[in-house]
Order: structure tokens, then C-alpha cells, then sequence
């Protein structure tokens, strides 16, 4: 179920005709980049968050992209994957996390879309689950979702194979969908069994 809350007038009222630009912008630069990667084919790092709240795991939509991910985004500079899961969640729902409380549970390199992707993903389950807002220009969709509607949803790869993991763990664990504390360990369990 697909649950918006937003703390700013700005993101309340929703998209404006700037806001409308900047997505056109954001399609069209995407496009560009995608005729780049398949030119060049080069390396990728970025980092995500899937960040959980009673069974549910919070996702987005970026307006360049019909998928739904998880916060997160291309690790710049000098970041390390942890820095930029935490400045990604920042800047695409506005929550701010603490480093030390964000779980590595996937850490992979793939082809994907023409590109050589490393991809590092962290966990994070909150008691309480946190207000979101959007800019409605990079992310135009953020919402809390179950197991069951994620996997039917169109969704980054990456983001699959956590929530399969995810609902494996449950089975193989026998734990009730309020209980998230050590994914990580769960992650392993669920390999094994999916193995």
C-alpha cells in the first residue's frame, strides 16, 4: 500500500510546472547517459538503503525510470557506500540516519545496463516509521510497501533479490513480519535455503 507523507508545503502540494521541467530535464539527461554507457561501457558505484518499517520497506520512483528502487544513488568523490546511502536518503525522502545503524547486506558488481555495476546495499529498520518527502523532480514517488505488492511491482534488480531474500528469511526463520532487527544474518539463512 502505497502510503505518502510529506513534511514541507513544497512537497505537500505537489509537482509545479519547474518541478515538471526538472523531470523532463532528468528523462532526457538519463537518456543521454544510457547512450553513454553503451558507448563506453564503464564502471558504476553506488549505494542504497532499504529501510523498514513494520514489514514494510520504503521505495521510490525517480522520474527517468519506470522502476522502483530503494533510496540511493551514485557514491561521488571521495564518499565511502556508507556515506552516500546516508546523503542519498537524505536527499531523496529527507530522513537522516546515523552511519553506525545501517546494515551491509548486499555488496555486488552486475552488468546492467550496459554498465559494470557495483552496488552496495544497506539495511535499516525503525520502529517508528519516519515522515517522507519528496522534491517531485528527481524522485516523484515514495512509499511504504509489503512483500507481497513489492514483488509485483516493476523493480531495480538489486532490490528483487533483497526482497526475496527477505521473505525467504521469514519462512526459513519463522519470524513475524514485526521482527527485522539482523537482516544480515537473516540474508544468509535465506541463500542457503534458495540454494
Amino acid at each position: 500500500m502505497l502510503v505518502f507523507a510529506a513534511t514541507s508545503e513544497r512537497a505537500n502540494r505537489g509537482p509545479t510546472r519547474i518541478d515538471r521541467a526538472f523531470q523532463l530535464a532528468y528523462v532526457d539527461a538519463h537518456r543521454l547517459m544510457r547512450v553513454y554507457w553503451r558507448i563506453v561501457r564503464p564502471a558504476a558505484h553506488g549505494a542504497l538503503v532499504s529501510r523498514w518499517n513494520q514489514g514494510e520497506i520504503l521505495l521510490v520512483r525517480n522520474a527517468y525510470v519506470r522502476d522502483q528502487s530503494l533510496p540511493g544513488g551514485c557514491v561521488r568523490g571521495m564518499e565511502t557506500s556508507r556515506e552516500t546511502a546516508l546523503r542519498e536518503l537524505r536527499e531523496e525522502v529527507g530522513i537522516d540516519e546515523q552511519a553506525e545503524d545501517l546494515e551491509l547486506v548486499l555488496d555486488e558488481t552486475n552488468q546492467w545496463d550496459a554498465k559494470r555495476d557495483h552496488v552496495a546495499i544497506f539495511s535499516l529498520d525503525v520502529p517508528e516509521r519516519p515522515v517522507v518527502a519528496i522534491d517531485h523532480r528527481e524522485v516523484v514517488e515514495a512509499g511504504w510497501y509489503s512483500s507481497e505488492r513489492t514483488l509485483s511491482l516493476a523493480l531495480f534488480p538489486q532490490v528483487r533479490v533483497i526482497e526475496r531474500r527477505t521473505t525467504a528469511c521469514r519462512s526459513v526463520a519463522s519470524l513475524p513480519s514485526t521482527n527485522w532487527h539482523g537482516v544480515g544474518e537473516w540474508f544468509a539463512l535465506a541463500s542457503d535455503a534458495l540454494s
